[in-house]
């Protein structure tokens, strides 16, 4: 193949470049001149204008009267700028085209729903969430209540008052060791005291108790060993009255105390029924480490109508 003109007879078979060749030269071809008119040959195609040049629903003249085909252009179909042809026709109405209606997304639903996360699942975490934290607050509460019911039982302040079952408690000073307790046999006696167990009822080892302290100078004397340190006491005395109220001295190491012991009728006894009159009193008392001694008595001003059967000790000031 050489350059120039090879006997096409079409405008397709012209060689836009044939100017560049001598054999192109030798047959006419000429670069293309004012704005880019034909291919270089003479009587090529004129195929490009001007910018604006070209105008819309003309009929236009033929690029060249005496082209190749001899043909002129056919009119253009377009009433206006921007219209498609009249022997335009769209690709979905060709067979095999494009299809005629558009085809829904991947993960669009068919009910026109936007696609996107599932917001019904969302929304039945968050309240599962919700839920489980309002009950595990629920029962957070009920334990703190059960708590503080608890510590308020626990901080209740016993009465500091004498009962007839007064209970042995301590001042925080308790010991681990269980501190001493005697019955009437285990005690001296003096004056017209004697031990004897017609009267029902007394706790002591085999129902003995001491009779006769209702005379002055009647006592019961009390050696206690083994006082685990110096400090706070409480002496608790068994005893029964006859439906009324006795009293009786105390004297703690030889130092009488300003407190009588009372022997109150707090088991509510009729009158001379000490059967029914058995019960039990307190008193607090100062003890030193070691060995100590306690003595009950009779004395004058004393209402001393009384049986005794127990002694014993309780550690620190009882407060009930």
């Amino acid at each position: 193949m050489t350059s120039g003109n090879n006997g096409a007879s079409t405008p397709e078979d012209e060689d836009p470049f044939g100017y560049l060749y001598a054999d192109g030269q030798a047959n006419g071809a000429q670069p293309p001149s004012g704005g880019g008119y034909g291919y270089g040959y003479p009587n090529s195609v004129n195929r490009t204008r001007s910018v604006g040049q070209r105008q819309y629903g003309q009929q236009q003249a033929p690029a060249a009267p005496n082209g190749p085909y001899g043909q002129v252009p056919q009119q253009q179909a377009q009433t206006g700028y921007g219209r498609p042809s009249a022997h335009y026709q769209a690709p979905e109405t060709l067979p095999g085209g494009a299809p005629t209606s558009q085809q829904p997304m991947p993960g669009h639903s068919g009910g026109g729903r936007s696609g996107g996360p599932n917001t019904k699942g969302l929304l039945i975490g968050a309240i599962a969430v919700v839920a489980a934290v309002v009950i595990g607050i629920a029962i957070a509460m009920a334990g703190g209540d059960k708590d503080n019911d608890s510590g308020s039982e626990a901080s209740a302040t016993p009465s500091t008052s004498q009962s007839s079952e007064p209970s042995p408690s301590s001042s925080g000073e308790a010991d681990v060791k269980e501190l001493p307790k005697t019955d009437a046999k285990a005690l001296a006696l003096g004056g017209s005291a004697a031990l004897t167990s017609d009267v029902k009822g007394a706790k002591a080892d085999g129902g003995i108790y001491v009779s006769g302290f209702n005379q002055v100078g009647s006592s019961v004397t009390w050696t206690v060993n083994g006082i685990p340190k110096s400090g706070k006491y409480s002496l608790y005395t068994g005893y029964s009255v006859p439906g009324k109220d006795a009293t009786a001295t105390l004297t703690v190491n030889g130092t009488a105390s300003t407190t009588p012991v009372g022997m109150d009728n707090y088991a509510h006894a009729k009158e001379g029924d000490y059967e029914k009159g058995w019960t039990q009193t307190y008193n607090y008392i100062q003890l030193s480490k070691g060995t100590n001694t306690i003595k009950v008595s009779c004395e004058q001003g004393n209402q001393c109508d009384a049986l005794i059967d127990q002694l014993w000790l309780v550690n620190g000031w009882v407060k009930s």
